[in-house]
């Protein structure tokens, strides 16, 4: 016995791992470019099956499996295909893909890859041998049938980033809009300076600033649904350069209808077929989208970072977990952890779009993109990062966060931006005057209204009541 065996393609002779379901292509692309070591990502491996599923179904109905082109399958083949399509689509043979992310620009590498698991995988399944020179289930003539890896390959990559972001960022961006909301209405009776510029400002509710948060999480689902939706259009069915050669007219259509169903994501023919496979755009801006939300996550972290700061010399404003000791030197220090993890992956997400743009950009000459590949690799990746410390940060953060009221509520009367509600009866100018005296002074703008007489004390009352500050006064 040895540990390979000889397969062959249209270059020749292979030596393949005996126990590998992969072929001759797949290991001679995993000889090529032992690069980075980094695989396509299990989403994408995923996807892939899941349009090999679809692209079976379609031939299948069309009678394209069994018909009387050459090597017509029997209806048990055309049957274990799509089971060996689902098990790949389901990541039972997840060790299969071996091939770097960083190789030929198309895919074709990994999609010969797919192509091969799924053919053996479906020999094996019928119990025929498939280490047999002859493929009596061909990853070409019947696996790949009416495909090329330009349509196909694109196809997967919208397959993979919308039903993750349908299923794994989405749900995580409206928890966490959940959570914030919450707190905005628990802490809206909370009164606290405002900040501008880092320098103090006016009074707001600690519910009111928690309630932008909320919304820019709103926002941000809405920017999900866009990337969501941006990735809609199938290539599939336009083959090579978009001509749809060697493909049934209703082909693309069947495919993006199967793939609807098995997701539950509203997918569609391309309207043009040679502006899908040429042009990565709908990728580009997906990924736009999801840079926006990293900017927007990357921000309210960074705030809650710096309501949280001290204990003592500090806002201190809301107190954020303990999650773990925060110094190998000073005994008893925490830090905000889960907020600097989540501006770390939200950076990384923020870089990952300069790839996006420059692959997309520069990548595409005529009817291909050849930077598909580490575009895949790159969506999914930010993706990933966004839902996975969207949800980490809320379960360890977001939802365990308290109130300090005495902190927010002790600054407030030394504001010396207190001083901008006399306006309207003292004007801008003398109530400046005020301000610089008091700072001065260390008084209060309310300690020096009051020792100079400048406006009656019911007066000055009403119009320094913190609580009126916060809401739009007639």
């Amino acid at each position: 016995m040895t540990d390979y065996r000889t397969e062959r393609d249209s270059m020749g002779e292979v030596r393949v791992p005996a126990d590998a379901f992969y072929g001759a292509q797949t290991q001679r692309a995993v000889e090529n470019f032992p690069i980075s070591g980094w695989r396509l990502p299990p989403a994408m491996v995923s996807a892939m099956g899941m349009v090999k599923y679809a692209c079976g179904v379609a031939n299948r109905d069309l009678g394209k499996l069994t018909g009387s082109g050459k090597n017509p399958m029997l209806e048990g083949q055309v049957d274990a295909m799509l089971q060996a399509a689902m098990e790949v689509a389901e990541g039972k043979l997840a060790d299969q893909f071996p091939i770097d992310v960083f190789q030929t620009g198309s895919g074709t590498s990994s999609n010969m890859n797919i192509n091969e698991v799924i053919s053996n995988r479906a020999i094996e399944i019928v119990g025929s041998d498939r280490t047999a020179k002859e493929k009596p289930i061909h990853p070409n003539d019947h696996v790949n049938m009416g495909q090329s890896t330009n349509d196909t390959f694109p196809t997967a990559i919208h397959v993979a980033a919308a039903v993750q972001i349908e299923t794994n960022l989405l749900p995580a961006l409206r928890r966490m809009h959940a959570s914030l909301a919450e707190k905005a209405k628990q802490w809206d009776k909370v009164i606290k300076i405002g900040r501008t510029h880092l320098m103090d400002a006016t009074p707001l509710r600690l519910g009111q600033e928690f309630g932008g948060f909320a919304r820019q999480l709103e926002l941000s689902i809405a920017r999900a649904e866009s990337a969501r939706d941006a990735v809609l259009e199938l290539p599939v069915g336009g083959t090579a350069v978009g001509s749809g050669i060697n493909t049934h007219p209703e082909f693309g259509a069947r495919v993006a209808k199967v793939l609807a169903d098995q997701t539950g994501v509203a997918f569609i023919e391309a309207v043009n077929h040679f502006e899908a496979n040429a042009q990565r755009d709908a990728l580009v801006h997906s990924h736009g989208e999801l840079k926006c939300i990293a900017q927007t996550l990357f921000n309210v972290s960074n705030n809650i970072r710096w309501l949280g700061s001290g204990p003592r010399c500090g806002f201190y404003e809301v107190k954020l977990p303990t999650r773990q000791p925060g110094s190998s030197i000073m005994p008893g220090k925490v830090n905000p952890v889960m907020c600097e993890s989540m501006m770390q992956l939200t950076a990384r997400v923020m870089g990952n779009d300069t790839c996006m743009t420059v692959s997309g950009a520069s990548g595409g000459n005529f009817q291909l993109n050849i930077m598909m590949p580490v575009m895949a690799h790159t969506i999914l990746e930010s993706v990933h990062l966004l839902a996975q410390g969207t949800n980490a940060f809320v379960e360890f953060c977001v939802d365990e966060m308290e109130a300090n009221v005495e902190s927010c509520e002790a600054s407030v009367e030394q504001s010396l931006s207190m001083c901008t509600s006399l306006n309207a009866l003292i004007g801008y100018d003398q109530a400046a005057k005020l301000a610089k005296e008091a700072f001065a002074s260390g008084q209060t703008i309310r300690e020096l209204c009051r020792e100079k007489g400048i406006l009656p004390e019911d007066t000055l009352t009403d119009a320094l009541d913190p609580w009126k500050m916060t809401e739009p006064q007639a």
